[in-house]
């Protein structure tokens, strides 16, 4: 018996010894231990070093499992699946390539409804849309259709907010699904989840989109595009504020941020964390819940402080001086300081988890911005102190080249939109990312002209090459059927006897046939006559026979000598990104007037150089006729002598640089070319002697072989001609200069061998 119980008691001592080193942890589940764990959980324990330590969150936020009111991943994805049901979509199954074939790339808008609002902005995509280059007003040659319905902002507590768009789209015989159609949206979902829902099917329709989450985004298909506000310029654009020889060698701030801080919901976790990096020294981080209409209701213990210091700074005054700028999430994963940041070299820094980059597709971010980690803020100070001051430089440069050539302005925007687009019709011969990301970026380096960089004039010193060594002399002629006047006889003589001439091109602006060719002069390069259509901006026209890199332009009556054109050439190989050429012009404000005015006086500022003799790159051949949109074109054509003047605007505005003067004979001779035998206006560029109001608006002074009233008329049309030009643009791409290339020795007291164009001289 004694031995029976002995064994029973072994057994059950066993047990428990199992039960509890193999099932103890189960026992914690039971309510004799939740008390006890409770209590553990409630008392953090007391360091000994507390107040050496920095609080960087309150235990309540270290427990708290995050905002209830935040949609879950299956959440967000049924919302994302709801919106994008061709989530699938790229541009070989949801697009007609066939469309564009015929008729290239044209964008067609939908007629404007009377009864149907348009915000602001959206007026002003549809603007940008419909004075380009890419617009048709038939449907019938359209590669891309645009809805006239406005649809930026797809908020429905939004006074904007447009009711029943699905209905409207399914009574548009073109909508055919979305297929062909780009929408563009600013704003989209609603407090409190902001989810990616439009409110409407989009179809198979590439989707133009701010804030675009990765996961939502089809690459290849749709566009990632910034945030703008309603007053952003529609044309032109502010410029940067980073300026020449203007950056300090180093900043106040190293990284600032001011904004709102949201107090729950959607975006609120990072910028309540945002106070953590504050140290009030180089790194300022300042938030104010004073925002919306229940902010009293949701503010905790830092409110009153936070709203102190937010009003202690200026927000630009922060902006220009500050070498980072905090660029974190709102409510929506974009916001406008993005913009606000490259506009002020103020390099961004990014925190916003998911966000596809506006234009990410073409634009190299990495060379601009810096992409942080929501989750890793803390360590963000330490990642901007270690880059180094040139990448710094190089960083800040480069966000002012993003912001002139691709966001400044609604137009650049829509544009960039379009391009990205029209590049993928055609990959083998879209831009390179080199392109997009150098200047002068991918809207003014046409692929149409060339997918090489070293085709173009811009990248000849990046790629260690040099232009060709040979021009083509391009000369427009307006004389008279039967006879060659002896201006343009001595011209032809003097140009081919360059040793850099290849080729000779008359182009031929007479509605009578030109001489044949017994009457043309003798050269030893070719000579070639091209029958224009009696239009100013034929002169530009890219002609398949201009083979050289280097394009004379010159008027039948210009008068040069051999030594000139050499000297002016290799001039020009030296800048072959400018207009280098002989006689020049200048703009002025006129404050009176409040408008541009032109000046033909003899100045110690030059800011034009008349393409009646100048070198350039044929390139702006190309530039002129398919960059330009056809009503700039149709300008020059109507007005008298406007054509030179718009070269070099445009010239001016790629480069941001102004054409160079060389020197010239001391005397040009002041004649009107005749129009014998051409229709009003079909005359070229005015007389290289043709004179013009300084700014104090004197008459203009008469020149030899024409009447005060044809040149004061002629000369009304350049001051037209330059404030159309500069309405267009949005801003005077015209930059001035004081520079006038002369030979070495030019004049110089030595002997006349030394020299190497000794007959500039004796002209």
């Amino acid at each position: 018996m004694q031995t029976r119980k002995k064994y029973i008691f072994l057994t059950f001592l066993a047990s428990w010894l199992l039960l509890f080193f193999f099932g103890g942890d189960r026992l914690r589940r039971f309510a004799f231990f939740s008390g006890r764990k409770a209590e553990a959980q409630r008392n953090w324990p007391h360091w000994t070093d507390r107040s050496l330590l920095n609080s960087f969150a309150d235990p309540e936020e270290l427990q708290s499992d995050g905002d209830p009111s935040l949609p879950s991943p299956r959440e967000r994805r049924a919302a994302r699946l709801s919106v994008y049901k061709n989530s699938r979509c790229r541009m070989e199954t949801c697009f007609n390539f066939s469309r564009c074939e015929k008729h290239g790339f044209k964008v067609f808008t939908y007629p404007r409804e009377r009864d149907q609002p348009l915000s602001e902005s959206y007026s002003k995509i549809l603007t940008s849309i419909e004075r380009s280059r890419y617009y048709t007003p038939n449907p019938e040659e359209a590669c891309l259709f645009i809805l006239s319905i406005d649809t930026l902002d797809r908020d429905h507590l939004s006074s904007q907010y447009v009711r029943n768009v699905d209905e409207k789209i399914r009574g548009f015989p073109l909508w055919n699904g979305g297929r062909n159609h780009l929408i563009f949206n600013l704003y989209s979902g609603t407090w409190p989840n902001y989810t990616e829902d439009l409110g409407f099917d989009i179809g198979q329709a590439i989707l133009a989109k701010a804030s675009f989450y990765t996961e939502s985004f089809r690459p290849g298909f749709d566009v990632s595009i910034p945030l703008f506000p309603k007053d952003h310029p529609q044309r032109g654009g502010e410029r940067g504020w980073l300026y020449q020889d203007s950056i300090p060698p180093k900043k106040k701030y190293l990284l600032v941020f001011k904004g709102k801080r949201y107090l729950t919901g959607i975006g609120s976790s990072t910028r309540n964390a945002l106070h953590h990096i504050h140290n009030g020294k180089d790194i300022v981080s300042l938030t104010t819940c004073k925002h919306g209409k229940d902010w009293e209701k949701h503010k905790d213990t830092r409110c009153d402080k936070d709203n102190v210091d937010y009003e202690k700074f200026d927000y630009q005054e922060l902006l220009h001086n500050s070498t980072f700028c905090i660029v974190p999430r709102g409510r929506r994963l974009g916001s406008f300081r993005f913009l606000e940041a490259l506009q002020a070299a103020c390099i961004p820094v990014l925190l916003s988890d998911g966000w596809e980059l506006p234009f990410a597709e073409a634009i190299d971010w990495g060379k601009a911005a810096v992409v942080g980690n929501e989750r890793l803020l803390l360590q963000i100070p330490s990642a901007v102190r270690c880059i180094h001051p040139e990448r710094v430089l190089a960083f800040q440069q480069q966000t002012q080249f993003l912001w002139d050539a691709y966001f400044s302005s609604v137009d650049k925007i829509v544009h960039t939109t379009l391009e990205i687009i029209k590049d993928r019709l055609l990959p083998h011969r879209s831009r390179s990312r080199f392109l997009w990301n150098t200047l002068p970026g991918g809207l003014l380096a046409r692929p149409d002209f060339s997918t090489h960089p070293g085709d173009f004039p811009f990248y000849y010193l990046q790629h260690g090459s040099s232009p060709s060594k040979k021009f083509t002399a391009f000369i427009r002629a307006v004389s008279p059927s039967g006879s060659l006047s002896q201006p343009i006889l001595r011209l032809i003589q003097a140009v081919s006897g360059s040793q850099y001439c290849a080729q000779i091109l008359v182009l031929w602006s007479c509605e009578k046939p030109p001489p044949p060719s017994g009457k043309w002069p003798q050269t030893t390069v070719p000579l070639t006559i091209i029958q224009g259509r009696r239009k100013l901006s034929d002169r530009f026209f890219p002609y398949t026979a201009i083979q050289t890199d280097a394009v004379l332009s010159l008027d039948e009556d210009t008068s040069l000598s051999t030594s000139e054109v050499d000297f002016a050439f290799v001039v020009w190989r030296s800048f072959p990104e400018r207009i280098v050429g002989f006689p020049t012009r200048s703009h002025f404000w006129d404050a009176e007037q409040r408008r541009w005015g032109y000046t033909s006086r003899w100045t110690n500022e030059l800011s034009i150089v008349l393409t009646a003799a100048a070198f350039y790159h044929r390139y702006y051949h190309s530039l002129f006729t398919e960059y330009l949109p056809a009503g700039l074109r149709e300008l020059v054509d109507g007005l008298a002598a406007c054509e030179d003047i718009l070269m070099n605007v445009l010239v001016a505005a790629v480069t941001k640089l102004p054409p160079i003067k060389v020197t010239q004979r001391k005397q040009h001779k002041e004649t009107v070319p005749q129009q014998v035998g051409c229709k009003e206006g079909d005359a070229g560029t005015p007389p290289v002697g043709e004179l013009s109001p300084s700014p104090l608006r004197s008459p203009p002074a008469k020149v030899k072989g024409t009447t005060g009233a044809a040149g004061g008329r002629r000369f009304s049309q350049r001051h037209d001609c330059l404030n159309q030009l500069a309405d267009w643009f949005g801003y005077m791409p015209l930059v001035s200069s004081q520079l006038r290339l002369d030979p070495v020795l030019f004049k110089d007291q030595v002997s006349v061998l030394r020299k190497k164009y000794p007959r500039l001289e004796k002209l």
